[in-house]
C-alpha cells in the first residue's frame, strides 16, 4: 500500500512545516481493482487537459483522495474533488439566524456554495453522478478546473506551473490571502509528492515535482480583495484574518502575563456556515464569543478573540479562563461526517502554533472537545454542548498534530491505564439522530443510522443487550441511549481511563462513579499507557467532584464578591475507584474584568477524566500515583 508520513514539527524558533513524503509499497504488483481511482484522475485529467499532477494535488487537498460515498462535508462538498451543494436548510441554523426568512434562499444562492450544479452543466452528468460516483465527480472537478483557467490564461496550458491561478479560484475564497495559501498548499503537495492507499482500499500516488514553479502573480487576475489580517495570531501557514467579536461574549485580560495559564485549546463546531457563524459572533448581543473560526473548504481563519482575552466559549468560566477556542464550520448531527484535508491541517497547524506559543502540551488531555468540557454544575453539565460530535476523526488529527495516541494495543489487565483508541474507519457505530440534534430541520423524526465514529459505548454490563449507562447529569438513574447527542455512555478516542474488570471480549473501566463495559476482544479499542498519574479518595469516603476551580471564599481581597465554588450534586469518587489525572495540580484561580485583578488560592486541584467529561478535585482530598506497566502476552506496539 501507499503510506503518507507527515505534518510539521515545532522547531526552536517556531513552527517549521515540512513536506510530507510519500512511500511506495504496493507489494510489487499492480491491481487494477485498487487503482481505479488513480486511474480515474488520469482519464479526467486528459479528458479536460488538466496536468495529472495538478488534479491529484487539488484534489488531495480537498479530500485527500477519499471518495466518502454520497455523504456530505461539513460545508456541503461532495467526493474526491469537493464539489459543493449548499441548501438552504443548511443555512437556516441558529448560528445563521435564518429560519423563517424570506430571503434564505437568495443567501444560499452564492455560486460558491454550488460548484456541484456548475460541475453538472460542464460535464452533462447528473448531480445525483456528481454526489455518489466517485470518478464522475472527479470529472466534474476537472471540467471545473478547466473552466477556471480559461478564465485566467485563456487556455489549458500543459504546464502545471501555469495553474496556479485557476486552482487558487478552485477554493472559492472571497479574499486575495486565503485563495493564495490554498493555491501554495495544493503546489506544496506536488512538489513533495504523496501516496496514500483509501479508506475504501483505493492507491492513489502523486509523483514528487520539486522543480514546478508556479506563475504566482495569476491571483492578482482573480481581482480578490485583501483581507484585515492586523492584529492576528496566526501560524504563516494558515490564512488568517481578524473581526472582533462580541464584546458581550468576552473579557479583556493579560493572560498569560497577569498569571492566568493558558493550558488547553478546546475544539468545536458552528452547527452552522463559516460566515453565518462569523457574523452571529460578531453580534454586539451576542453573549458568547472564540477566539477562532475555522472554514471547511480552504481552511481559512478569522480570529475574533485576542489570546490575551477571554472568550466565553466553553460553557465553563473556569475554563474559559485557562483555554482557547477554535470553533469549526460544520454540523455535528446532520449527516455531515467528514470534514475536509484543508480544515484539518489547518487546525493542526494552528494547534501547533499555540501550544508552542503556551507551552500546552500536544495530547488529549490539553486539546479537548467541547464535549470533553466539564460543567460549572450538574445542570451545567446537562446543558454543554457536545460538537465537534462522533465525526471528527481524533486520530487523523492527533497525527496531523504531531502527537499520535500512543500505547501499546493489548489487553490491559485490571489497574493498568487504558487509552480509547477504536480505528476510526472501521469503527461503526449505530446512533439515532432526533430533530432536537439538529438544527437545520434535515431530520424531521428520529431515525437510526450507521457511521464510522471516534467513541465506544459504555454499558452496565459486559453484554451487548445490557442497558447504556446514563450518565447523571444527563438521565439521573435511567439508562442512557444511543442518539447521537448523549455524550454520557460513550468514551471517546484519546480519552483515558483505569481498568475495573475483564470478563472475555469485555473492559470494564471506572467511569463517573461507576463500573462500565464496552466491547474491547484482544484489546482492538484500547492502548494501554504508563507514567499518567492515577487518582483515588485519599479517605474511606466518597471524594467530591467540581466543575470550576475557584478560591476560597476567604482569599478574596475586601471589595470584590467571591465566586461560588461547589460540587457538582450527583457526581463523586467512590473510594476504591480510581481515574486519570489528565493535567498536573494547580492553583485555584479567579478573575475580574473591571479591575483587571487575578485572585489565586492557596489550595490545588487535579483535572481528572472522570466521564465523557473532564471534571476537578481537590489535591487534598486524593493521592496520586504513577501508573506502571502491565504487561500480559500478544502485546503490541
Amino acid at each position: 500500500m501507499f503510506v503518507a508520513i507527515a505534518v510539521g514539527t515545532l522547531a526552536a524558533g517556531g513552527l517549521a512545516v515540512q513536506p510530507l513524503t510519500a512511500l511506495a509499497d504496493t507489494g510489487g504488483t499492480a491491481n487494477s481493482s485498487l487503482d481505479t481511482r488513480q486511474q480515474d484522475f488520469t482519464s479526467a485529467a486528459a479528458e479536460y487537459h488538466v496536468p495529472t499532477s495538478v488534479l491529484l494535488g487539488l484534489a488531495y487537498q480537498e479530500s485527500a483522495w477519499e471518495s466518502h460515498g454520497a455523504q456530505v462535508s461539513a460545508d456541503g462538498g461532495y467526493g474526491p474533488m469537493h464539489l459543493t451543494d449548499v441548501t438552504p436548510a443548511m443555512m437556516a441554523t441558529g448560528d445563521a439566524g435564518a429560519v423563517g426568512r424570506s430571503d434564505l434562499k437568495s443567501m444560499a444562492a452564492n455560486p460558491a456554495l454550488h460548484t456541484l450544479q456548475a460541475a453538472a452543466k460542464l460535464t452533462g452528468l447528473s448531480e445525483d453522478e456528481l454526489r455518489k460516483d466517485p470518478a464522475a465527480n472527479i470529472r466534474g472537478g476537472a471540467a471545473l478546473l478547466a473552466s477556471y483557467e480559461k478564465q485566467v490564461v485563456g487556455g489549458a496550458p500543459k504546464d502545471a506551473s501555469q495553474w496556479y491561478g485557476a486552482v487558487a479560484r478552485y477554493s472559492q475564497a472571497s479574499h486575495k490571502q486565503d485563495a493564495k495559501v490554498f493555491a501554495d498548499r495544493v503546489f506544496s503537495t506536488m512538489r513533495s509528492g504523496k501516496g496514500v492507499t483509501t479508506k475504501d482500499g483505493q492507491r492513489v500516488r502523486l509523483a514528487a515535482t520539486p522543480s514546478v514553479n508556479p506563475a504566482l502573480a495569476q491571483v492578482d487576475r482573480l481581482h480578490l480583495k485583501s483581507a484585515a489580517t492586523a492584529d492576528t495570531e496566526c501560524p504563516p501557514a494558515v490564512p488568517c484574518t481578524f473581526v472582533p467579536g462580541s464584546q458581550a461574549g468576552l473579557q479583556v485580560s493579560n493572560r498569560p502575563a497577569n498569571g492566568i495559564k493558558i493550558d488547553t485549546i478546546v475544539i468545536h463546531d458552528l452547527e452552522g456556515t463559516y460566515d453565518s457563524g462569523v457574523a452571529s459572533l460578531a453580534n454586539p448581543a451576542n453573549g458568547v464569543s472564540t477566539n477562532y473560526v475555522m472554514r471547511s473548504s480552504d481552511g481559512a481563519v478569522t480570529q475574533m478573540v485576542p489570546t490575551k482575552d477571554i472568550a466565553f466559549q466553553a460553557g465553563d468560566y473556569s475554563t474559559n479562563l485557562h483555554s482557547v477556542g477554535i470553533e469549526h464550520e460544520g454540523y455535528a448531527a446532520q449527516g455531515a461526517t467528514w470534514y475536509t484535508e484543508a480544515q484539518y491541517q489547518s487546525t493542526a497547524y494552528l494547534v501547533q502554533y499555540l501550544a508552542h506559543r503556551f507551552d500546552i502540551p500536544l495530547d488529549r488531555q490539553h486539546i479537548l472537545g467541547h464535549d470533553d468540557v466539564a460543567g460549572p454544575s450538574l445542570s451545567g453539565v446537562r446543558n454543554q454542548h457536545w460538537d465537534p460530535g462522533p465525526s471528527w476523526d481524533w486520530d487523523h488529527f492527533m497525527k496531523l498534530v504531531g502527537a499520535p495516541l500512543s500505547g501499546i494495543r493489548a489487553t490491559a489487565p485490571v489497574g493498568s491505564v487504558v487509552t480509547i483508541d477504536p480505528v476510526f474507519d472501521t469503527n461503526v457505530q449505530t446512533v439515532r439522530v432526533c430533530p432536537a440534534d439538529d438544527p437545520t430541520g434535515a431530520t424531521p423524526s428520529c431515525t437510526e443510522r450507521d457511521q464510522k465514529s471516534n467513541f465506544v459505548y459504555l454499558r452496565t454490563a459486559p453484554d451487548a443487550s445490557a442497558p447504556l449507562f446514563g450518565d447523571q447529569a444527563i438521565h439521573g438513574t435511567a439508562a442512557g441511549t444511543d442518539e447521537i447527542s448523549d455524550w454520557g455512555s460513550t468514551a471517546q478516542a484519546g480519552q483515558q481511563f483505569v481498568v475495573a474488570d475483564e470478563q472475555g471480549d469485555w473492559t470494564a473501566i471506572w467511569y463517573s462513579g461507576a463500573e462500565v463495559w464496552f466491547y474491547n476482544p484482544d484489546g482492538q479499542n484500547t492502548k494501554q499507557v504508563y507514567g499518567v498519574k492515577v487518582i483515588k479518595a485519599a479517605g474511606t469516603g466518597p471524594v467530591s467532584v467540581y466543575g470550576t476551580s475557584y478560591p476560597d471564599a476567604s482569599e478574596y481581597p475586601a471589595g470584590l464578591g467571591a465566586s461560588a465554588q461547589a460540587p457538582i450534586s450527583g457526581y463523586g469518587i467512590p473510594a476504591g475507584q480510581a481515574y486519570v489525572a489528565t493535567q498536573a495540580p494547580f492553583a485555584t484561580v479567579d478573575y475580574f474584568k473591571t479591575s483587571g485583578t487575578v485572585v489565586t488560592g492557596a489550595k490545588t486541584m487535579y483535572t481528572i477524566q472522570f466521564n465523557h467529561r473532564v471534571a476537578l478535585v481537590y489535591s487534598g482530598d486524593v493521592t496520586a500515583t504513577t501508573a506502571v506497566h502491565h504487561w500480559e502476552d500478544g502485546a503490541t506496539g
